[in-house]
């Protein structure tokens, strides 16, 4: 049996949280196209430098290098018993194509007030050297802007500033708005509530999923 999920919602709306979780319980890939980018960017390549400066100007990169991106990512072994795409698709062409590559189970669409998504968001902060994840309210260091794994500094990524968060959410509801509408038509869209903590979210996607009949 697969489980191939789609997680839609605003950035800092805690998706990627959720997907890791549940892909280490069912055992699929937790499919990121920004952490694809990301390593991208951090790497240097062709693709990385492109993408680098859409995020800088706070917009989303173009269908074209998306869908690539993503029909390569789906093609591989680990994927054939599922996969939960993480920030894809974000426009109608995407979903499209996404259709034509693979069919889709369900679609959870995260939701939670825009003052929730901010705080989240302009408090994280991330070690330079290892990658390590933190936030100043919710997940603080021991020591003040260092590293509990490995000392390295912790930064703030630009696209965490609440001028540029602002902007991401204005970009989000532009843009991604439609697809809500288009998995809905389709039957296969659900509404989770997200600006709780991450255990009750959880919990109410493994109930929705079981009501379903995807998991058993």
């Amino acid at each position: 049996m697969t489980l191939n999920l789609v997680f839609l919602g605003p950035p800092g709306v805690g998706k990627g949280t959720y997907a890791k979780e549940l892909s280490k319980r069912y055992n699929i890939p937790h499919i990121s196209t920004g952490d694809i980018f990301r390593e991208e960017i951090r790497k240097g390549t062709e693709l990385g430098k492109k993408v680098k400066s859409y995020v800088e100007r706070g917009e989303l990169v173009p269908d074209e290098i998306v869908i690539e991106v993503v029909r390569k990512r789906l093609s591989q072994d680990d994927c054939k018993r599922g996969f939960i795409l993480d920030g894809f698709p974000r426009t109608i062409n995407q979903a499209i194509a996404l259709d034509s590559i693979v069919k889709v189970d369900l679609v959870f669409n995260f939701v939670a007030p825009k003052s929730v998504i901010i705080e989240r968001l302009s408090g994280r902060r991330i070690c330079q050297k290892c990658g390590a994840i933190y936030h100043i309210k919710f997940n603080p260091p021991k020591r003040p802007g260092i590293c509990d794994k490995c000392g390295g500094p912790l930064y703030q990524r630009e696209d965490d500033k609440p001028e540029v968060i602002e902007e991401r959410l204005r970009v989000y509801e532009k843009q991604t708005a439609p697809i809500v509408d288009y998995y809905r038509k389709k039957g296969i869209l659900v509404e989770v509530d997200a600006s709780r903590n991450m255990e009750e979210v959880i919990k109410d996607c493994e109930q929705i999923l079981k009501a379903k009949g995807l998991l058993q």
